[in-house]
């Protein structure tokens, strides 16, 4: 068998990311043809992806991309936050953020979207990534927020890299009001949404079994004071728009000065920016929220490993 010279593995190792290791074996495979390399590379990554595709990946970055009137914010998970900082898979996560904001959140869609550069899917990249850095990786979520006229603005809070970290935020303002001003607004809001979490825009938008399991709980409370039910009833009314200013966006108290509401703060806009101004959408997506987190049990697992 021909020896493989160290400029090829180099070369191959530049083409797909892999290990030197599993690139000299490559070649060794195919006689030293790069392109038949690559091809067993892959095949390999394929492999090595199913393998690991069991493993909790709770950790990762969320990428936040906002330009005009539209923006996304995605996330995409890993097992370790020692890979949020990784150059590779930062590169990964703002690209398919760019994507998303060009060609739409829809996630299954944005697996098959072109990945810039590399003729592979953004799926097959996500793989080819699993095999070089050696986690389970997964596309989980994306979202978008679109205005007619105006802006979205957006903020990353625990920022890693700019425009990649922990939580992402974007705000949809419409006006068709100072460009600049509105973005100052847009960014101020979208820091409240990352502190204050909102579940919905307006009251409206509330989740009504939400709503129906709120009503019930402070139904059975308001009931403990024995009073007669037509006070129990004004009540529930009154501590629902305490629950309302709790998880509605507009109903809030603004974090930066704790005194107005979110609307307020909105409708009052008008004046510096020089036209009405309407919040119509938000997102607020923190990483790895709702995932089962593996608990491990230190002890046995230390055990397993001395073999008791």
């Amino acid at each position: 068998m021909a020896e493989v010279s160290a400029a090829l593995v180099k070369e191959l190792r530049e083409k797909t990311g892999a290990g030197m290791m599993d690139c000299k074996k490559a070649l060794n495979e195919t006689a030293g043809d790069l392109e038949q390399a690559v091809d067993w590379l892959r095949k390999k990554g394929l492999a090595a992806a199913a393998k690991k595709s069991g493993r909790v990946a709770a950790e990762g970055l969320v990428g936040v991309a906002a330009e005009g009137t539209h923006g996304a914010v995605v996330e995409v998970n890993a097992e370790t936050d020692f890979v949020a900082r990784n150059e590779q898979f930062q590169d990964f996560v703002r690209k398919v953020t760019a994507i998303a904001a060009a060609k739409g959140a829809d996630i299954a869609a944005l697996a098959q979207q072109a990945y810039p550069g590399e003729g592979k899917s953004v799926a097959e990249k996500l793989t080819q990534l699993i095999a070089t850095i050696g986690e389970n990786m997964n596309l989980r979520r994306a979202a978008e927020v679109k205005v007619g006229q105006g802006i979205v603005a957006s903020y990353v809070h625990n920022a890693t890299v700019p425009g990649l970290g922990k939580i992402g935020v974007l705000v949809g303002l419409e006006s068709t009001g100072d460009k600049e001003k509105l973005t100052a607004l847009g960014k101020q809001l979208a820091m409240h949404v990352a502190a204050a979490n909102p579940q919905a825009l307006t009251i409206a938008e509330v989740d009504p079994k939400q709503l129906e399991r709120e009503r019930s709980i402070l139904a059975e409370q308001a009931r403990a004071s024995g009073k007669p039910e037509e006070i129990i009833a004004k009540m529930v009314e009154g501590r629902l728009r305490k629950y309302y200013e709790d998880v509605v966006l507009l109903e809030q108290l603004y974090v930066v000065d704790g005194e107005s509401r979110v609307k307020q703060i909105v409708e009052q806009a008008a004046k510096t920016v020089g036209a009405p101004v309407k919040l119509v959408g938000f997102v607020r997506m923190a990483l790895g929220e709702g995932i089962e987190r593996e608990q491990k049990d230190f002890a046995a697992e230390v055990a397993a490993q001395l073999g008791h």
